[in-house]
C-alpha cells in the first residue's frame, strides 16, 4: 500500500502538507501510511480513495487497476 499512496501523491505533484490541507488527514498520519509504519483505518480508506479517484482495493495493492469499478 505504501508504494501506492507515494506514487499517486507525487505523481499528482501534491506534498503530504497538501493532501492534508485537501483531505483532513494528519500530515503525520499520511507520513506514517507512505512508509508502511502505520495502516489507515477503513474511514481513512474510503477518503484516500476518494480524493485520488481510485479505488480501495488499488490503495490496498490488491489490483494493479486504479480504475474505480463502476
Amino acid at each position: 500500500m505504501k508504494t501506492n499512496l507515494r506514487a499517486l501523491r507525487k505523481a499528482r505533484g501534491y506534498t503530504q502538507i497538501a493532501v492534508q490541507m485537501k483531505t483532513g488527514i494528519e500530515q503525520a498520519l499520511l507520513s506514517k501510511y507512505e512508509t508502511g509504519d502505520r495502516i489507515p483505518p477503513t474511514e481513512t480508506l474510503v477518503v484516500l480513495a476518494d480524493f485520488y479517484n481510485v479505488s480501495i482495493d488499488y490503495l490496498l495493492c490488491r489490483t494493479e487497476n486504479p480504475d474505480i469499478n463502476k
